[in-house]
């Protein structure tokens, strides 16, 4: 079964599209364009290392700032991924990946149990990567785990520059996907028959 979903989202603050193939995807497409540049690049990151087929669309009020966008692009792409999972039956469901981006290390580990958590160990070192707030990387981390339905766990050890430890603690959570939306079976990975 094609593990597919295309989500809208409308408000009065963002207009979002997400468009999701979880794949694997071969040489993961991906094509995010929200306005934020950085973001639109920590985005690729996920795409490229999950190896899902990702395309994002946003417009949002921008003249305010970008925590509309970067929250709401959570909530679709969190929904579009809990859509394509479907019942998740034969999925590995668990799934972790310690990534370093040169001086900086983040380890993100993930269930998609059908229970939304964030635990969220990652400070930065200034308030903005160029024009993007940090506190937009664990804004969209909850908004993307509350829609998603999924518990994620984020350490970040230690890092000095502020790109490399978002890089990534995205990259890591691409990877952590990619292992938890595998099949690798037929039956439902929990004891109690559901996720």
């Amino acid at each position: 079964m094609p593990r597919k979903a295309e989500i809208t989202r409308n408000t009065n603050e963002t207009r979002i599209r997400v468009e999701l193939d979880l794949g694997p995807v071969e040489g993961s497409p991906y094509e995010n364009k929200t306005g934020v540049g950085f973001f639109d690049h920590m985005l690729d990151h996920i795409a490229k290392h999950s190896r899902f087929g990702l395309n994002i669309t946003a417009n949002g009020d921008h003249h305010i700032d970008d925590h509309h966008t970067v929250e709401d692009v959570g909530i679709v792409l969190g929904s579009a991924i809990n859509e394509a999972l479907g019942d998740k039956a034969g999925i590995e469901r668990y799934g972790s990946a310690s990534v370093p981006m040169d001086e900086a290390l983040a380890t993100v580990s993930i269930d998609l149990s059908g229970r939304a958590a964030l635990v969220f160990n990652a400070s930065f070192t200034s308030s903005k990567i160029g024009a993007f707030d940090t506190q937009l990387v664990e804004e969209f981390l909850i908004a993307l785990t509350a829609n998603g339905k999924f518990a994620c766990h984020v350490q970040v050890p230690h890092g000095q520059n502020d790109h490399h430890i978002a890089e990534a603690i995205f990259k890591a959570l691409g990877r952590a996907l990619r292992q938890a939306v595998a099949v690798t079976g037929t039956d439902i990975p929990s004891t109690k028959g559901t996720l």
